[in-house]
């Protein structure tokens, strides 16, 4: 019995411990490879990283799930092609999630958020997302980006 219970503590702490080594490599290029390109995803890029049913909170202005986000990267990847992203901060939680503290920059060359037509002008906004890892993809994502500051630099007399 005693034997039985240690197995059972293990197995439990194992599954309830911390996340693995390349979660947090995985999480890295979700803003190397998608973020700070865009306009070089593609699905299969895409889906190196992230699960099919992810589930981003708020909905991205693309749509739910897996091909919402597409949407929504292939839009930035359209109007900011110069999109970059880099992580300041990530902080593991231990149960395979991340928070992260990012810093975006960019000059739209289209409409973005109902700043039309471009301006010329750069935004740098701030970031904070939570994001999960579970078998080496990214299954949630729980993101706050300063859009309102983006569109202030850019309307800025």
């Amino acid at each position: 019995m005693r034997q039985t219970l240690t197995a059972v503590a293990v197995a439990a702490a194992t599954f309830a411990g911390p996340a693995l080594a390349g979660d947090i490599d995985t999480v890295r290029a979700f803003y190397s490879d998608i973020l700070t390109d865009p306009a070089g995803t593609t699905a299969e890029k895409y889906y190196e990283l992230f699960s099919p049913d992810v589930v981003s909170i708020p909905t991205p202005p693309g749509g739910e799930g897996a091909q919402g986000m597409l949407n929504t990267v292939a839009f930035l990847g359209q109007v900011v092609p110069d999109l970059t992203w880099v992580p300041q901060e990530i902080i593991e939680t231990g149960d395979n999630r991340f928070v992260v503290r990012g810093l975006a920059t960019g000059t739209p060359v289209g409409p973005f958020f109902g700043v039309d037509p471009a301006t010329g002008k750069s935004f740098e906004i701030m970031s904070i997302d939570i994001v999960t890892v579970e078998d080496g993809l990214i299954t949630h994502v729980y993101h706050l980006e300063d859009w309102t500051g983006a569109v202030a630099q850019l309307t800025a007399e």
